[in-house]
């Protein structure tokens, strides 16, 4: 059975919120909001699974201590956009 956009939106959101550093709960809550509605499915499969990764790596990558793994790259960089914004 396929989720429907809206339930997944949802669900991405609540996981965006709930993360293991606050610094991640903020950054990640603040893109949510922002840019989910407006994802197309590509975009919502790779932030799913960005939502997956440990959020010390997250950190890092979004604040630019580390580099990002080639397939999360370009969500990162527009993440570390948003938040510096």
């Amino acid at each position: 059975m396929t989720e429907a956009r809206e339930t997944r939106i949802k669900r991405m959101k609540m996981r965006s919120m709930r993360r293991g550093i606050k610094e991640m709960d903020l950054i990640l809550t603040a893109y949510a909001d922002r840019h989910l509605s407006s994802m197309d499915e590509a975009g919502l499969d790779t932030y799913d699974a960005l939502l997956h990764e440990n959020d010390q790596d997250l950190y890092q990558w979004v604040t630019g201590q580390a580099r990002p793994p080639a397939r999360l790259a370009e969500l990162i960089a527009d993440i570390a956009q948003t938040f510096q914004k």
